[in-house]
């Protein structure tokens, strides 16, 4: 019965993640770094947002293996595929026709999508299964420089950031929000998650 815990805290957490992701594209007022990095990609190279999730991720998979010293994590690549389909799913399927015209209807799809994304990341952390690898960088740098989350969850938004300005990323207010609410809100929403999976944990004992 844990692992079935397990398991759901990590598929619903990713859902609601891709969710959140897609969200924030769909506001138009600039994106997370890391999102606007994969939709300028997307744009200026080809391939859909979800299939530069997996290739950056790749990337990213040997660069964490590089701080902590340690060999790449291969079995993120699932938590990739997984992610990058959910986000092309919610994005190019569910969202496709939503059209988000006004400020005001901007900001408030795009403040459902960052606390979506904040909480979705926080849900899917407890079960400690492969992470997408742009959360274990953030994992990387907290092991790495001895940081808390939300300083090491804001410095890589702040290193993706510098990246989606070269491929013309959508980077706005939006991005700017992202880049230094995120850490603050995975910090508000983690220890509430973390509560109720080690007491599902415990019950299934």
């Amino acid at each position: 019965m844990a692992f079935v815990y397990r398991t759901l805290f990590f598929i619903i957490g990713l859902t609601i993640l891709s969710f959140g992701i897609s969200m924030t594209i769909k506001a138009g007022l600039g994106t997370g770094a890391w999102d606007a990095l994969n939709v300028g990609l997307s744009k200026t190279v080809g391939l859909t947002p979800g299939s530069w999730v997996v290739i950056v991720g790749i990337i990213m998979i040997f660069i964490n293996a590089s701080l902590v010293k340690r060999r790449p994590d291969i079995a993120a690549v699932i938590t990739l595929l997984i992610t990058g389909l959910l986000i092309d799913f919610w994005l190019l399927r569910v969202l496709d026709d939503l059209a988000v015209s006004g400020y005001g209807k901007q900001f408030g799809v795009f403040l459902i999508g960052m606390t979506a994304l904040s909480f979705g990341l926080a849900v899917y952390l407890q079960p400690k299964f492969p992470l997408i690898p742009i959360d274990n960088f953030m994992m990387a740098l907290r092991e790495r420089f001895n940081l808390n989350l939300m300083a090491a969850k804001t410095l890589g938004e702040v290193i993706a950031l510098s990246a989606a300005f070269i491929f013309k990323g959508p980077i706005g207010i939006g991005t700017l929000i992202v880049t230094f609410a995120i850490g603050p809100l995975i910090q508000l929403f983690y220890p509430y998650c973390e509560k109720l999976y080690n007491k599902l944990l415990t019950s299934a004992r």
